[in-house]
């Protein structure tokens, strides 16, 4: 994935939470939180063979989910409702971990929304 194929993987994202049942939040609260949400990504990327590492330790916190391919690093971090993700990959300096890897380093902030049962906010760029 590089620049043009993050607008691609947000609408593959999209599309595969507005594929799950709506039976499945039936009985439950699990729309409310950032796990659920998370644990479909991180399954979907591990489903496809990625590098990835969940819940990568930095000396300012935890990287929700650092996928690595080939020349590229994406670090992505997840937020429930209007928190800004991007913001905080920025204001921890998450990316720092890996800067002398020589690698291009991508940012992703994805925001979800408990009514839509989906992604709300894709926002990434470039390090």
């Amino acid at each position: 994935m590089y620049d043009g194929q993050l607008t691609f993987l947000e609408s593959s994202l999209k599309a595969m939470f507005a594929s799950i049942p709506n039976d499945n939040f039936r009985k439950n609260n699990i729309q409310d939180y950032e796990g659920f949400y998370a644990s479909v990504i991180y399954a979907y990327f591990q489903s496809l063979g990625l590098d990835i590492i969940g819940e990568d330790v930095t000396n300012k916190g935890r990287i929700d989910l650092t996928l690595k391919i080939n020349d590229l690093i994406y670090i992505i971090e997840f937020k429930m409702g209007d928190t800004d993700a991007l913001a905080q990959i920025k204001a921890k300096n998450y990316q720092q971990k890996y800067l002398s890897e020589g690698k291009n380093i991508y940012l992703i902030g994805i925001n979800f929304c408990k009514d839509e049962k989906n992604i709300s906010r894709f926002e990434w760029e470039k390090v």
